[in-house]
């Protein structure tokens, strides 16, 4: 069945061409950014702000016109697909999935941005965090989505210029700013810009100059990655969770289903490389909590423990492509995989083949809605990515047990 859905996707996917709209698109506009620097100083700017998200959220095609936002090609979402495509050659065969994969890495290859002896790419539109952080600034979430598409693409067909833009990808993220914890923890920064602290966006930026440090016998960066993961293990709950942010900011007491299931993947990535045994402790741990506290009916991908809505297609992807890859250590847990999908395929995709942004929960009526919006990035991308994943999964175990 799966095939059929992602045959859909593609379709559409094909039909619409890469640029798209993105939840922070609207928010890249300078009025909104002014409106949400007021808000975190004046009690009714932030009221206003959140009426005005608000009404993104309940007429988000509307907003963009009014706000003239186009539509854009962003790099996240050709690394997603272009990993996606990957997955897909390998588990049907299919010579025109590859084919594609290699048509968005030439795309990424001709959009990237220099960073003195690095590569990375941004998002393509002003976007407020901490600061604001301007247009295409390289980021280590995006540059390791990227990154990921070309190591896949290296594994997979032992090209070697695959391999050296992950080298050159190395390069700029092992000069982001960091954090230093004691001798042996660190934690990287989102941007070149400034210092933050997320252990989801460590992580990314430690597996990624891992498994590249190893494969090339640079010491320095497999250096970089064990000391950022030594940061990221000694925040880790007692329950075995992982809070949004890291010391020495405070915490956020967020912690949210699609960021634990990024922390997991990348836990289970490391623990292969490494085979480090608390790496295995503490992804254990967490694995389990977020099985048993994050879904509703084994099936509804819940925000957060205590809280169901926003039901995010964010969320349903990245359950559905944790859960497969982690099926790798646990397959007990595959079907779990295979009951988001279904849910989210009964309740979010379109009859045109796309995924609706999620179902929300108004703040001014409590009452749930949905909201159509085909997000590129935070859905289409990440849906083909997830099912792309199951589809390898569920693939390579149906084939192990047909040889037991």
């Amino acid at each position: 069945m799966v095939l059929n859905e992602i045959y859909k996707l593609d379709a559409w996917i094909e039909n619409n061409g890469w640029p798209g709209w993105d939840p922070y698109d609207i928010k890249g506009e300078k009025p909104v950014i002014r409106l949400a620097a007021l808000g975190d100083k004046y009690k009714f700017c932030a009221y206003l702000r959140e009426l005005v998200y608000e009404f993104f959220y309940h007429y988000p095609l509307f907003s963009r016109k009014l706000f003239s936002v186009k539509k854009s090609t962003n790099p996240k979402a050709m690394g997603l697909m272009a990993a996606a495509y990957i997955d897909l050659y390998q588990s049907t065969e299919e010579k025109r999935y590859l084919r594609k994969a290699e048509s968005i890495l030439d795309w990424l290859s001709e959009n990237l941005v220099r960073v003195n002896d690095g590569i990375g790419w941004g998002y393509p539109f002003d976007w407020q965090s901490t600061k604001l952080i301007p247009a295409h600034t390289p980021n280590g979430i995006v540059t390791t989505a990227a990154g990921e598409a070309y190591w896949s693409c290296f594994q997979l067909t032992g090209v070697k210029k695959y391999l050296d833009t992950c080298i050159e990808i190395c390069h700029f993220l092992a000069v982001l700013p960091k954090y230093q914890k004691g001798e042996d923890k660190i934690c990287f920064s989102y941007t070149p810009l400034y210092q933050n602290h997320v252990h989801n966006l460590n992580l990314f930026v430690a597996e990624f100059l891992m498994k590249v440090g190893l494969k090339t016998g640079n010491e320095e960066w497999v250096r970089l990655a064990n000391s950022a993961l030594n940061y990221t293990l000694a925040d880790q709950a007692k329950d075995g969770t992982f809070d949004y942010n890291g010391p020495p900011e405070k915490p956020r007491n967020f912690i949210d289903n699609y960021h634990t299931g990024f922390v997991l993947r990348m836990l289970h990535s490391i623990w292969k490389l490494t085979g480090r045994k608390e790496v295995f402790n503490a992804m254990e741990q967490c694995y389990h909590h977020y099985t048993t506290h994050f879904f509703e009916d084994r099936q509804i991908p819940k925000l957060l423990p205590d809280r169901k809505y926003r039901i995010d297609i964010h969320s349903c992807a990245e359950a559905i492509n944790c859960i497969s890859v982690l099926s790798e250590t646990f397959p007990e847990q595959l079907p779990l995989a295979g009951n988001v999908l279904n849910w989210t395929i009964e309740n979010l995709q379109d009859p045109e083949g796309y995924y609706y942004f999620g179902i929300l929960k108004s703040r001014i009526t409590g009452r749930p809605f949905v909201s159509k919006i085909p997000y590129l990035r935070w859905g289409q991308a990440w849906m083909l990515r997830a099912m792309a994943a199951y589809h390898l999964h569920v693939s390579s175990q149906t084939i192990d047990r047909g040889n037991a």
